[in-house]
């Protein structure tokens, strides 16, 4: 599709456009990203009662960009919006303190991980890795994934740790829970509810990315391997719960 793409650095980001956070909502000029569907203008978490309510803005028309099959799960790209938050993992039901919290809405042609849900209503569960869907992420460092970037925390072979109760099978600390993204022309929306309500002033980020299944498929096994956007431009978490 022509776009231009930026390696992760987790300490040190390209500074973009200069982006504002004003409570729960991060505004950016556009022109960061090559597809306006990934050029990010507006990110935001809002709090209502126990639900939080995860929505992104973008210059066109949000989730009209699709990434290429590979063919295979092992090189295998995932094109993703993404939330980083000041959360803790224990609050989806992983182990706490186990890295970056991130909510995710993401799309990849050659597999799928949610395999308790339906997504395109064709009674087969395993065929819909290619409809934008939504997920629960520890993003860690490694240098495995090359200098300064992130993977999906690995589940060390052997290891029982705590999980949550959609956890799809897979040797990494990510979440499969069903919540279903709602795109309104160019505003990505998820209303993601909480057995307790995540602590109002938590920090959180908006990015777009890609990440991709490493071609031997082991750990690190899913790396976050270009950027398209951040809407801090710098990974600073600037914007907060209300």
């Amino acid at each position: 599709m022509g776009m231009t793409m930026r390696p992760l650095a987790l300490l040190a980001l390209s500074t973009l456009l200069p982006a504002v956070a004003l409570g729960d909502e991060i505004t950016t000029a556009a022109g960061n990203a090559a597809d306006p569907a990934l050029d990010l203008v507006r990110a935001s978490v809002s709090r209502d009662g126990r639900d939080l309510i995860f929505a992104l803005t973008v210059a066109g028309e949000a989730g009209s960009a699709l990434p290429a099959a590979a063919g295979a799960l092992g090189g295998a790209t995932v094109w993703s919006y993404v939330w980083p938050t000041g959360l803790d993992s224990a609050i989806v039901g992983f182990e706490a303190g186990q890295g970056i919290l991130a909510f995710a809405v993401t799309v990849h042609p050659d597999f799928d991980d949610t395999p308790l849900f339906d997504e395109d209503g064709d009674g087969t569960l395993d065929n819909d890795g290619a409809r934008w869907h939504s997920h629960w992420v520890v993003l860690e460092p490694d240098g495995g994934c090359g200098a300064g970037s992130l993977k999906v925390k690995a589940i060390p072979e052997g290891a029982t740790p705590r999980l949550p109760k959609t956890w799809p099978g897979l040797p990494i600390l990510i979440d499969s829970p069903g919540w279903a993204p709602r795109f309104e022309a160019a505003t990505l929306r998820v209303r993601v509810p909480f057995e307790e309500p995540p602590i109002a002033g938590t920090a959180y980020d908006g990015v777009t990315a890609a990440l991709r299944v490493n071609a031997s498929v082991h750990d690190p096994l899913l790396c976050v391997v270009d950027v398209f956007d951040v809407a801090s431009g710098d990974l600073s978490l600037p914007g907060r719960v209300e």
